[in-house]
């Protein structure tokens, strides 16, 4: 295996992309007030936000090298394709770009960096091991994303872009459901991975309860968010209509899953953030064709 594929394994590809989706559509949301496009700008978030993304990621295969044996064996350390050294270079050296690219910025992002980092840092590592109870797993997940990156991203662009500190209303929409939508994101993550996970004496939910009462209070979780934004975007455009073909794609990919197969929870879950990813580029389409007209 050659080592830009070694490195992308390792950053976690879907992550990565839904960092990259988030950051753009953040920034444009911005910078429909007509005010100058700043390439520069969009690029250096970008840059923060993927070796944030990094870190964070790449912090938890650090430290879950041997429960990755087990839920993850695939995974470069796992499988003996990148050291632990080698790994360690790649999460602090991420850590340093994503935060001094952020102070450079602003130190509003750098300190969205600090936070970020501080939570992903406090995830997977002693003392805290967040990940070791559903609930703090759940809460750090769901700040990261629907908090700090997605309400914090997008109040640093439009201050850095046209002076103000405002929420428009469909930015609050898109805050709520993806808070939402990041607690069940960390909820689904954890069915593949149950083996492991209590060999470990990690209290997800999964073993908690049971991966068909997750999947149910997920599913719940996931069509109340759906239903906020449809109702919240006044019965007309995109964001109404795509909110409501969204919710039928995902109601009939809940119908493909298999809970006594491994493989199909795995391919469950890839599916699922695609339905994260479908969430930004409706508000992409809905500024191109919509807000930008």
């Amino acid at each position: 295996m050659n080592l830009p594929l070694i490195l992308w394994k390792f950053s976690r590809p879907h992550t990565i992309i839904g960092s990259v989706i988030s950051i753009t559509t953040l920034y444009l949301y911005a910078q429909q007030h007509h005010s100058p496009f700043n390439y520069a700008l969009l690029l250096l978030a970008l840059i923060v936000g993927i070796t944030c993304n990094i870190f964070i990621v790449g912090i938890n295969q650090v430290q879950d090298v041997e429960i990755d044996r087990i839920n993850k064996p695939n995974l470069p350390i796992p499988a003996g394709v990148l050291s632990l050294g080698m790994a360690k270079r790649i999460v602090y050296g991420s850590l340093l770009i994503s935060l001094g690219v952020g102070m450079y910025i602003s130190p509003y992002l750098f300190l969205i960096v600090t936070l970020s980092t501080s939570i992903g840092w406090a995830y997977s590592m002693p003392p805290f091991f967040f990940k070791k109870h559903h609930i703090t797993a759940a809460l750090s997940i769901s700040i990261v994303r629907g908090v700090l990156l997605n309400a914090g991203g997008f109040l640093l662009f439009n201050y850095l872009l046209n002076n103000k500190i405002d929420m428009p209303h469909d930015m609050l929409i898109l805050t709520v459901f993806v808070f939402a939508f990041s607690v069940v994101i960390s909820w689904f993550k954890d069915l593949a991975d149950m083996e492991g996970d209590a060999k470990f004496n990690i209290k997800t939910l999964a073993i908690t309860l049971t991966p068909k009462q997750v999947l149910q209070a997920g599913t719940i979780v996931v069509v109340l968010a759906y239903l906020f934004s449809i109702l919240s975007a006044e019965l007309k455009g995109i964001l109404f209509y795509g909110h409501i073909v969204l919710l039928i794609l995902f109601l009939i990919n809940n119908m493909l899953i298999n809970l006594k197969e491994l493989s199909s929870i795995k391919k469950y879950y890839k599916r699922f953030w695609w339905f994260f990813f479908a969430e930004y580029l409706v508000y992409l389409l809905a500024y191109v064709f919509e807000y930008s007209a």
